[in-house]
Order: structure tokens, then sequence, then C-alpha cells
């Protein structure tokens, strides 16, 4: 006799039930990685309170995020998609390069001048995206050939142009404002900037189509297709955004540090991706939000500023990130895997309700 019980009957309610949006909250990765985060401040604000609970110190590390959250918006967007991009460090540094060698060809000051090197690093960095996006998804290279190829391919055509020497003398009117400015003498316009991106990201990604065929394509990039999504040109303009935000990135960088900084960014592309799983976006595509990436980027940066007023060795930075990194992709297999199993049991269950009244008495016969 194969009929359901009751206790089965009652499972299979419960999970046809919607949850609330309380539930979702605080079922989502991003919001137990928030919690992991107030631990981390409030552990550090008792061992150091002075140092690190002032308000300097929490800008630093405002700052110090911005630049990353930039390149981590398109992270998260390829990530949910089911791909990596490798090249966004070389991105960066390319596209702060072509601004540089500009704003020095049209004579090196002025808001023109800036605005024109703005431009050329958004557009550099557009323009590596779309190469990658354009061999990914037309010509099926596998992602992490493909950026791991431009990695070099950026970083290679940086050093050419600058004969491997840092460029400097940004203009004065783009450190002073953009780099160093600072809004009310308080909020760094910096911070401001990357928050504005990071607004804008997370409305494309969660109230639009585009956000939407993103999820689709990351979750199954066939059914995807069979719904009539162009999954392979939706692909490109994924990784062509995300050369966008590198770019972007680049002449932020190249304004606050006033220089390009060549051999500065080889750990970038690893940093962000760090900080996007560890934000909750699952690598086998398909989850992830913008906020999730932020915090993910925060707790990497807070540990480094907590262990440098406590004086621990940054190493322990690293190992600390690598343990968070593992952590994170196993909480999402077993998320994953839990997922697979309620919705196999639940279709086995529904497929005895569903069938016939007299199937049902026959098979119990």
């Amino acid at each position: 006799m194969t009929t359901a019980t009751e206790p089965e009957q009652d499972a299979v309610a419960d999970e046809e039930q919607p949850k609330t949006a309380l539930q979702r909250l605080v079922g989502a990765q991003a919001f137990q990685i928030l919690g992991v985060l107030l631990i981390l401040i409030v552990l550090f604000s008792l061992a150091e309170p002075a140092a690190f609970l002032s308000v300097n110190n929490f800008r630093n590390v405002v700052v110090n995020v911005s630049i990353l959250a930039i390149i981590g918006v398109g992270m998260t967007f390829i990530i949910i998609t089911g791909g990596i991009d490798l090249s966004v460090g070389s991105v960066l540094v390319f596209s702060g390069v072509v601004a540089a060698k500009l704003m020095e060809a049209l004579g090196g000051q002025g808001v023109g001048v800036s605005i024109l090197g703005a431009l050329a690093a958004c557009a550099s960095g557009t323009l590596w995206g779309l190469f990658n996006g354009v061999v990914i998804a037309r010509l099926k290279v596998p992602p992490l050939i493909v950026t791991l190829g431009t990695l070099g391919m950026a970083l290679g055509a940086a050093q050419i142009l600058t004969g491997g020497i840092d460029l400097r003398g940004a203009p004065t009117v783009l450190t002073d404002t953009v780099g160093f400015g600072r809004l009310f003498g308080q909020i760094p316009y910096l911070s401001l900037i990357a928050l504005l991106v990071v607004v804008i990201g997370a409305v494309i990604l969660h109230r639009t189509r585009f956000g939407r065929y993103t999820y689709a394509v990351g979750s199954n990039d066939e059914a995807a297709r069979r719904v009539g999504v162009k999954a392979d040109r939706h692909l490109i303009l994924v990784y062509t955004l995300a050369g966008f935000c590198a770019g972007l990135a680049g002449i932020l960088n190249l304004a606050f540090f006033s220089s390009t900084t060549i051999a500065g960014q080889s750990n970038t592309a690893l940093n962000v991706i760090a900080g996007v799983v560890i934000g909750g976006t699952s690598l086998f595509g398909g989850i992830g939000t913008i906020a999730g990436t932020v915090i993910g980027l925060f707790i990497p940066a807070v540990l480094q500023n907590g262990f440098v007023i406590m004086g621990v060795q940054s190493f322990w930075q690293q190992v600390v990130v690598g343990a968070f990194l593992i952590a994170a992709v196993y909480v999402d297999q077993v998320r994953r895997a839990a997922a697979s199993r309620g919705a196999s049991t639940r279709r086995s269950l529904l497929s005895r309700f569903s069938r016939p009244s007299g199937a049902r008495r026959k098979e119990a016969q």
C-alpha cells in the first residue's frame, strides 16, 4: 500500500505555503553574513574602542571598499549567470593608463580634461568587457580561460603604453574633488559615487527585465532560451557591464592614488570574487544580491583594519578571508542539495495526490 501518510501531506502543505518577507530575510545568506560582520565590528570595538570606533577609521574602511564595490556590482551579475571574470584588475589598470595618457596629451589640468579622461576610462573598460562577452558567448570559450587571457592582455597593454612605469600627475581638480573631496566635510565623494553605482546596480538586478534574465540564464540557460531569452546576447551585455564598472573603477583609482598603480592590482579580481561569494552569490549561478556583495566586501576590509589597529600580522587576514570563502561555498552547496532533495520529495508526493482516485485505489489493492 503506497498512500501518503498525514505527516507527508502536512509536509507538502507546509512547503507549498509562501514564506513571509521576514522568513525570506532571515533565511538569506546575505543577512547571516551581515550578522558575522556586526560580530566582527563588536569584537574589534571591544578590543580597541578608541581607535576602531572613531569616525575617521570608519570613513577609511568605507573608502577602501568603495572602488571594490563598483567592480563587485559587475562581478555579481557575471557570477549570477554562472560565469567568472579574472580580468577586472587588469582592466582597471589599463583604463586608468588610457585616461592618464589622454589627459596628459590634452594638457593635464581642468574639468573638461578630467571628464574626457573619465569617459576614456569607461570606454576602455567597456570594450574589454565586450571582448570578453563576445568570445565567451559566441565562440563558446569558457569564461575562466577567456578572462585569464584578457587579464594578461590588458595588463601587458598597459605596460606597453607606459613602459612599465606608473603614470602620475592626474588633474588637480580630479584628485581634490573625486579623490579626496568630501560632502559637508565628512562624506567622501568617492564613496558617494560608489553608493550611486551600487543602488543603480541593485535596481537593475532586482527590478528590471535585464535582472530577471540574468537570474534565468544563471539558473538554466537552456530553459531561458526556450522561453525566448536571447542568452548569448544577454551574456555579452553582462560582461560589457562588468567591463564598464572596471573602467569606472580605473578612473576613480587614478583620482584617489594619483597614480595608475600598475603593480598594485594583482589581487583585485580575487578580492572582489571572494567578497561576492562570501556575500551569498552562488558560484553555480542563479542566486545573488548586490546588498550581499557589499556586505561580503566589508568583511575583509574590517578584518584588515582591525588587525592593523590591534597590531596583528596582516597575513592573518588572508587566512580568515580564505576560511570565510570556503565556508560560504560549502553553505551554498548544502542549501542547493537540501533544495534539490525537497523538490524531489515534493514532486513525488504531489504525483501521488494528482493521480485519479481509481488509479490510487487500484495501486493500493
